[in-house]
């Protein structure tokens, strides 16, 4: 749209009327102006085009007074080369001085100095207006690049402030777990001590604990989600190694059942079935009645390794719920499905709960 005022230009310019010869010949070297429609797409292949073109005009008889388009679309060509940084504009522009010398003293019919000279103001505002318009082109790059290196540091900056406030709320997290762990030692000590001259205190004592150690608790989450973000830890990961060590030290009365070799799982495969098991016995403790069962087997079968965790109903009144994280099952999932896996959950018919999750050892 924008070349559409220059292409009327050439129309209105006429052809050459110095002859008698057929208006049709007489408007062939509009034929040469084609390239010109490549000029953005194809800037040398138009450039060699035009001035071909031009050579042609400018050595026959016919077409020699037809300058004034000529010189007009070698000007265009010459814009084009300079404006797109293209070092060709120098042979091009040498080119030009000689195709007007060339005109000058073949057909010129005053000085031909004169001739070549009158022509060149044409090319060289071409070549001022496409460095123009480089230098534009380059300082709205820099400068857009500058907006986007200024929004960069915006986001950098943002970045770390939310994390020294995310430090800072971990820092104020951790000194009030500090004060409620120091709260249930200081109160434990004093149950023990005064278990047998006072029952109501060790009462009281223990409904103390009980309290902080929830609060301590939902402290905790909460300092888990502030710190989500950061580093994993860097100490060594858990494996089935030490599932018996867990089972232990659940406090209830589980059983470990393993059949297979599981030392010749994979440390990754290893590390998610411990932690699978290791939330499902949480979960026993949160949720199931006190004097509730449970059995852990593991069984490492081929390319499969499973694992079913299950506890008995129990015949007590469930405790006051602990404060969950929301987080168990979905993580249980998230790891099965790591290991192309599959995950069961659900009440049993006899009362109590089954965890059934199954891995593959193969997975890519």
């Amino acid at each position: 749209m924008l070349d559409l005022p220059l292409y009327a230009v050439f129309v209105l310019l006429g052809p050459n009327i110095m002859t008698n010869r057929p208006w049709i010949e007489q408007m062939v070297p509009m034929l040469f102006l084609l390239p010109l429609l490549l000029r953005r797409r194809y800037p040398r292949i138009a450039a060699v085009w035009i001035l071909l073109g031009v050579a042609a005009v400018y050595t026959n008889g016919l077409w020699a007074y037809d300058r004034g388009r000529s010189e007009l679309a070698m000007a265009v060509v010459l814009y084009t080369l300079v404006k797109a940084g293209d070092r060709w504009f120098i042979p091009v522009m040498a080119a030009i001085i000689g195709l007007d010398m060339l005109w000058g003293f073949t057909w010129g019919t005053q000085s031909p100095t004169l001739t070549v000279v009158g022509a060149l103001p044409l090319h060289i505002a071409a070549w001022a207006l496409g460095a123009f318009f480089r230098t534009k082109v380059k300082l709205a790059a820099e400068e857009q690049l500058r907006d986007e290196l200024t929004v960069s540091e915006e986001q950098a900056r943002s970045r770390a402030a939310i994390a020294e406030e995310r430090t800072r709320i971990a820092r104020e997290l951790h000194d009030v777990l500090a004060h409620s762990m120091s709260v249930i030692v200081l109160n434990a000590e004093g149950a023990k001590l005064a278990r047998h001259r006072d029952p109501e205190a060790v009462d009281r004592t223990l409904d103390t604990i009980g309290a902080t150690g929830r609060a301590a608790l939902a402290e905790l989450r909460r300092l888990l989600e502030v710190m989500h973000a950061g580093e994993p830890a860097r100490a060594p990961q858990p494996t089935l190694d030490q599932l018996r060590t867990l089972v232990t030290q659940s406090g209830r009365d589980v059983t470990l059942e393993v059949d297979g070799d599981i030392a010749d799982l994979p440390a990754g495969v290893a590390l998610q079935a411990y932690r699978i098991v290791q939330e499902a016995l949480t979960n026993m403790l949160k949720h199931a009645p006190a004097d509730a069962t449970g059995t852990v087997r593991v069984t490492f079968a081929g390319p499969e390794v499973h694992v079913e965790v299950t506890n008995s109903g129990g015949g007590q009144p469930v405790a006051a719920g602990l404060p969950g994280s929301g987080r168990g099952l979905t993580g249980m999932a998230q790891r099965v499905e790591l290991y192309h896996g599959k995950l069961e959950t659900g009440a049993l018919p006899g009362g109590g709960y089954r965890v059934s999750a199954t891995l593959r050892t193969d997975a890519a």
